[in-house]
Formats: C-alpha cells, structure tokens, sequence
C-alpha cells in the first residue's frame, strides 16, 4: 500500500493543503489538537472531492442506464457467437461505438477519486511514522498526532502492536475496537448502497450476464472493505466511510427521483407523480415534465408501469402531452359560465343497440299502440264507417257468381284474390 501511496505523491501537496486549510477553521470552533478539528477536516476534504465529481457521477448513471438498455443487444450477440470469442468480442465493440457507450464510464467516479484517497493514505501514513508530508510541518504534524477520534489515533491501524499504539498514547484495545466499528460500518454502506441498487434501480423484465456481475460486486466489495480495512489508519477510515455514505446518500436521491425505467423505483415513483397530478392537476417542476415527455413519446414501447401511469391518467380524465405537461382530456373538459357555473360538455352520441334476428326480420314494424301511444281508441258507427267498405257489403249478399270457379266470399284468415291452385296427390 506505501508503494500505491508514492506513486500518487504528485497531489500529496495539494491534498495536505487543503486539510490544513479546514484544521484552521475547526480548530478555532474545537481547538488545533482534538480529533473534531481533524476529523472534521478530513470529512471536509471528502465532501469538496465528491461534489467535484457530481458531474462524473451523473455520466456514471447515464453510462449505466445505456448499458442496462443494451443488455438484450449483448445478450443476443452472445448467444449468437458463443463458439467464437473473438468475433463476439469485436461485435460487442462494435455495438458499443454505435450507440456511443462505455462499459468503463461506470467506474469514473471511483477511478477519479482513488488519487486523492491514495494521496490521503501517504498524508496519515507520513503522520504515524513522525515524518513531515505536503505542507504539514513540525507543529502540525504534532497536533496531528495528539488528534484522536473516540480514544484511537488518526494515524493507528488495526493490524499495529501495543508498543506503536503506545507511542500515539492509545490502547491498543480501544483502537482496535474504534477501527473494527468502523470496518464493519464502511462495509455495510458498501453492501446497502449496491443491495438498494440491485433490488430497487434494475429493470426487473431483462435478466442478463450483467445483473449476475452486478449481484455479485455486491457481496465482493464488503469483502474486499473488510480486508483491506485493518491496514488503512483511523483517518483513512472516516474518509472511506464518510464517501460510502456519500455515495449511499446519493444513490438514494436518484433511485427517489430518476429512476431506471422498468425498475421498481420507477413504479413508486410514478405512483406518487400519478397521486400528486391527480390532486393538483399538473406537473411540479422541469424534472417531472421530463419523466412525462419520455412516457409519451415511447408511444407503444412502454413498460408496464408506465402504460398503468397513462391509463390512470385517462380515467381521471386528464391526457399527457408530447411536452410533458397534463392536461384536462376534452371528453372530461369543463366550461365555465360568465356568472361562475360549470357546465360539462355534452356526451358522445352512442350507437345504436343491435337489432335481434326477429326484429330484423319483421323490419322493426311498430304496432299502431307503439306508433300512436298517446291516441285513445275511437269506435266506427254508420256513419264513420268508409266508403270503400260498402261495395263489399253489396257484393257479399248478392252471392256466388258463375264462372269464377271459386269462392265469392274470403273465409276467416284466407288470403284475398287469387289462390294458387294445389297440385294432385299421387296415388
């Protein structure tokens, strides 16, 4: 680990520099040689390093969220050219510079930093050996040494013997407890912050090689923290565990607010965005407005959540637009009067229902109470009797005619006029 350390003694300079500059203002609020004014210093240093490199961890979640969409390209490029690794190989290349992505981006933030933490290691190491580092001379390397955070040395490790735990006035058991608190801890940021990544921020419908990787970096780097912990000094350790919670902290303000589509942050997420739009029937801010307008325009490419957002949208009678506001639908528009009354537009027509086998047959003939319903039914007497109706009284008692070869009077229920004649039974 020194040998790590010197080769990353060209910002030992500048990371001392910076330690020292926040010792001055701790040490005027809790005194130049207690373990707040360093401790807190060191703290510090980690936050100024992690918010220079927000811009790098914003193009690690972009670079992760292309690689989680190129999954079903990359696995089908396997499957196709399992048997020749090579050609599967510059296939993958060639992918990546088609869609402009880096499998490497992922790891930016984490490459960027190891020269400052490397930096720091020499700084606290230079420390415990009593040697001056950067711009830390005589005096503050003194203070720097009676410095103690809850009883341990900044500069004691796990892994020494009594006699140098003795030279920094410490116990050996209080810094072995202190360091192996705070190993654990480091550990267990390590392993939620990646846990909450796996469970809450991957799209749960593509199952690739790449999940599998990730899982198991999961479970290896509390590991690798664990191991590697009882050799880094008391200072190395708060900076470590304060960057993990950095880092945990972070990952939870995006799993909250810029999920990964498909993932079961996206459907809590889109929960609350449907329950806030429905309540106040728009949008909050820019970034909601972004969520929306990607929603739209995948069109029939949606997940599963999303389609339920729209639909639910749609009952409410409220309708997504292209630029990613809400608006009320025009089948649930309300107008308002001059005077202050709503009035709701009137509905669609509706078809009309679907006639029987009968009805259609008959023609939807009305019967004449169907057709006059509110007409009362009136008697005929002599008088109202038609005119046409009297010829055929007349001809009805003059009686059979000869050479009609027929009846002269319809019998009950016979059609009038001409009669079909039957034909003969066969014998």
């Amino acid at each position: 680990m020194d040998t790590i350390a010197s080769l990353f003694s060209f910002i030992t300079t500048p990371v001392s520099w910076v330690i020292v500059q926040f010792h001055k203002v701790y040490g005027a609020l809790f005194g130049d040689d207690t373990g707040w004014a360093w401790g807190l210093s060191i703290v510090s240093l980690v936050i100024l390093i992690r918010i220079c490199l927000i811009p790098l961890f914003v193009k690690q979640i972009k670079a992760t969220r292309a690689m989680q969409t190129l999954q079903p390209e990359m696995k089908k490029i396997q499957e196709r050219y399992k048997n020749d690794k090579q050609r599967q190989s510059e296939e993958m290349m060639k992918l990546y510079k088609e869609t402009g992505t880096n499998p490497l981006s992922s790891c930016l933030p984490i490459l960027a930093q190891s020269p400052f933490f490397f930096a720091l290691y020499h700084v606290l190491n230079s420390i415990a050996n009593n040697d001056t580092v950067g711009v830390i001379n005589e005096s503050l390397l003194q203070s720097a040494q009676k410095a103690h955070i809850f009883g341990a040395p900044l500069a004691a490790k796990f892994t020494d013997s009594s006699g140098d735990v003795a030279a920094l006035d410490a116990s050996l058991t209080t810094v072995r407890v202190v360091t192996a608190v705070m190993i654990i801890l480091m550990s267990a940021s390590q392993f939620y912050t990646q846990r909450q990544l796996m469970t809450k921020n991957v799209d749960t419908t593509v199952k690739t090689p790449f999940m599998q990787q990730q899982k198991m970096l999961m479970y290896i780097f509390p590991i690798m923290f664990a191991v590697f912990g009882i050799n880094f000094p008391v200072g190395v350790l708060v900076y470590w565990l304060t960057t993990n919670v950095w880092t945990m902290g972070q990952q939870m303000y995006v799993i909250h607010n810029n999920p990964t589509p498909g993932s079961k942050a996206q459907a809590a997420y889109l929960d609350r965005l449907f329950k806030h739009v429905t309540r106040h029937g728009k949008t909050r801010n820019r970034r909601e407005r972004a969520i929306v307008k990607a929603i739209v325009v995948k069109g029939r490419d949606r997940n599963e959540y999303e389609r339920k957002f729209i639909t639910g949208l749609n009952k409410e009678g409220l309708a997504a637009q292209t630029d990613g506001t809400v608006v009320q639908s025009e089948a649930s528009a309300i107008a308002t009067a001059e005077d202050g009354t709503p009035t709701t537009v009137a509905p669609k027509r509706q078809q009309p229902k679907r006639q029987t086998k009968a009805q259609r047959q008959s023609g939807g003939a009305k019967t004449a109470d169907e057709a006059e319903p509110n007409t009362e039914p009136t008697s005929l007497s002599k008088t109202d009797e038609p005119e046409d109706a009297k010829p055929a009284a007349a001809a009805e008692k003059a009686g059979p005619k000869s050479g009609a070869g027929g009846r002269s009077k319809a019998q009950s229920g016979q059609r009038k006029g001409q009669q079909r004649p039957k034909s003969p039974s066969k014998k």
